[in-house]
């Protein structure tokens, strides 16, 4: 058997990655794929450097700027797959990632299931990516899957799921309106459709960590509130699966991480989170933040020494990305002056 892998990959001004990124795709050893490039209205050459590797096997298109989700769903109704692979335009995949998961469905594993594998963030070289296990790196149902999720605080990159036509369809479409964690929400209607989750960790990918992530929420609005769009939606999914003690237990733990991100710009989202809590028997606690902050807060205020983690954090983030960058190029040189 050798059935049709779509490898759907919505790209939106990622001109600096998308090459690699398709070059991941075309290096997958399972020889029967296509790979769709739906661009999202970029305003730099994505398109045109997607464009140069056309083909048989890739198809490259083009819309006006809609947002991931509506990407996504572009790409799957242009696809023919039995099985899809999703793909984010800076993200890469091990070559026999696609193979060594395609291998438990041709063995025997049910098409309700997801498959999903071993991730690990990067900046500029995947080689030194850190696979490092979490409590969702195994077989589980769905339910359980789902309250580990939101009790620990985890998730699954979009690039470890491999999921048959079958149960894609069974999901739905990606939900438009969400822009931040769209892929939480959507994983979990597919978790909903199916049979549970097949972990194979031979099946690698590569997170990379560049700068405006779509996940990232910042100081966006339209973000923040579709996060919360999100998060009552895992919500009111977990318990349609389970109403016990401790999916309750867990979906206060859920709302008690994500308050610091709400908090105290949005008082009417916070009231809508505490209401929630309440529900479950839970109350939620105002955050703290560590010793590095408490001082700004006690001199400022909470917003103060919240903007000026923010602003530190992304300082760090920048410099690590140039400092590994740096890293790169000199291995390079140095790769090129022994081939010499």
């Amino acid at each position: 058997m050798n059935p049709l892998v779509s490898i759907l990959i919505p790209a939106y001004n990622a001109e600096e990655w998308i090459a690699d990124t398709v070059r991941s795709a075309l290096a997958q050893t399972w020889p029967n794929k296509e790979i769709i490039v739906v661009d999202d209205g970029s305003t730099d050459q994505t398109l045109s450097v997607a464009r140069q590797f056309v083909s048989e096997t890739v198809r490259v298109v083009t819309q006006e700027n809609q947002g991931a989700a509506a990407a996504r769903n572009r790409a799957f109704a242009l696809c023919q797959g039995d099985y899809i692979q999703w793909l984010d335009a800076d993200d890469l995949l091990a070559p026999d990632k696609i193979t060594t998961q395609m291998k438990a469905f041709t063995s025997g594993t049910s098409d309700r299931k997801l498959l999903s594998g071993a991730w690990a963030y990067f900046m500029h070289r995947p080689q030194k990516a850190k696979f490092i296990p979490s409590a969702l790196w195994c077989d589980l149902s769905p339910v359980e899957w789902l309250v580990r999720k939101m009790a620990y605080n985890l998730h699954m990159q979009t690039a470890t799921w491999l999921v048959s036509r079958e149960l894609t369809e069974a999901a739905g479409p990606w939900d438009t309106r969400l822009m931040g964690d769209d892929d939480g929400e959507y994983f979990c209607r597919v978790l909903m459709a199916g049979q549970g989750v097949h972990f194979v960790r031979e099946a690698r990918v590569y997170y990379r960590l560049a700068p405006g992530s779509w996940s990232y929420i910042g100081q966006s609005e339209r973000k923040l509130v579709a996060q919360f769009e999100s998060m009552k939606l895992h919500i009111s999914y977990l318990r349609s699966l389970e109403d016990s003690e401790r999916v309750r237990t867990a979906c206060v733990t859920y709302l008690q991480n994500w308050l610091p991100k709400f908090y105290p710009e949005r008082p009417d989202l916070l009231n809508q989170l505490e209401q929630l809590a309440e529900t479950f028997g839970g109350r939620l606690k105002p955050p703290k933040f560590s010793w590095k902050y408490s001082w700004i807060e006690k001199t400022f205020s909470y917003s103060a020494a919240k903007r000026a983690q923010l602003s530190y954090n992304q300082w760090k983030a920048s410099s690590l990305r140039a400092f590994d960058k740096f890293l790169l190029r000199l291995e390079r040189r140095e790769c090129s002056g022994q081939l010499r």
